[in-house]
């Protein structure tokens, strides 16, 4: 059976691909490919010698689809703490999609970005927590990832609003030519410190713009919290800045 995703508006939209929330589970989502840019347009994107490697690498749902395989073999229940469940693949009319798990509050509303979250509600204490425990759990199993950016990582809040865990839903699998499992401990954990070191530039880059007042860009931001009337910070400038 071919599912039909074409008559509904993705909730998220990255740099390669649309997510739905899957019309006969709205516990679960599907990634597929942007029609608009297809891998063929991703390899010729990539410099010498990225553009080297077969068309397949450069599928984010293949890859995905493995590297959570791999990391659940690996440490088992403990990974979805962080990193959300992912199902296989299912036909749809936009081409093959990845039906993963969708990261819900306890409201029932699609969780935010950190990104959003960060905007809406600042740096809680919640929030500070979560990011700790982020990167315990990354550092801890040396998790193969590309830089952890805050627009992919999803901020799931409790009923009370209190930010109960974050979870990446983009950016796993390593970046490299050579394969993750062939690097050395110390090179898995040197990288995986660049990575947490990185994301915690990014939060800090966003708490000081949040106390400027400068929106940032619309990447990461979902729809359905579009409405910014219950934002206690500063009123955003007419700038928009990453």
């Amino acid at each position: 059976m071919t599912l039909t995703l074409s008559d509904q508006k993705p909730f998220a939209k990255g740099g390669h691909r649309l997510c739905f929330v899957h019309p006969e589970n709205d516990q679960h989502c599907i990634k597929v490919r942007r029609p608009d840019f297809t891998l063929e347009d991703l390899r010729k994107s990539k410099g010498f010698p990225k553009n080297l490697r077969p068309l397949k690498s450069f599928d984010d749902n293949l890859e995905e689809y493995r590297v959570i395989d791999d990391i659940t073999r690996k440490i088992g229940a403990e990974a979805f703490q962080h990193i959300y469940h992912c199902y296989g693949f299912i036909d749809t009319d936009l081409g093959p999609g990845l039906e993963c798990e969708l990261i819900r509050d306890d409201s029932g509303l699609i969780s935010l970005s950190l990104k959003q979250y960060i905007w809406e509600h600042g740096y809680t204490e919640s929030c500070k927590q979560a990011v700790e425990a982020l990167s315990n759990f990354w550092v801890r199993h040396q998790i193969p990832s590309r830089r952890l950016l805050i627009h992919n990582i999803m901020a799931q809040q409790s009923s009370d609003g209190d930010l109960k865990r974050l979870v990446v839903i983009d950016g796993l699998g390593s970046p490299n030519l050579v394969p993750w499992h062939w690097l050395s401990s110390p090179i898995k954990t040197q990288k995986v410190n660049e990575r947490i070191r990185h994301l915690q530039d990014k939060i800090e880059e966003a708490v000081y713009k949040r106390s400027q007042g400068v929106m940032p860009s619309r990447v990461g931001f979902l729809d359905h919290r579009d409405d910014l009337t219950s934002f206690d910070g500063p009123l955003p400038s007419t700038r928009e800045e990453d």
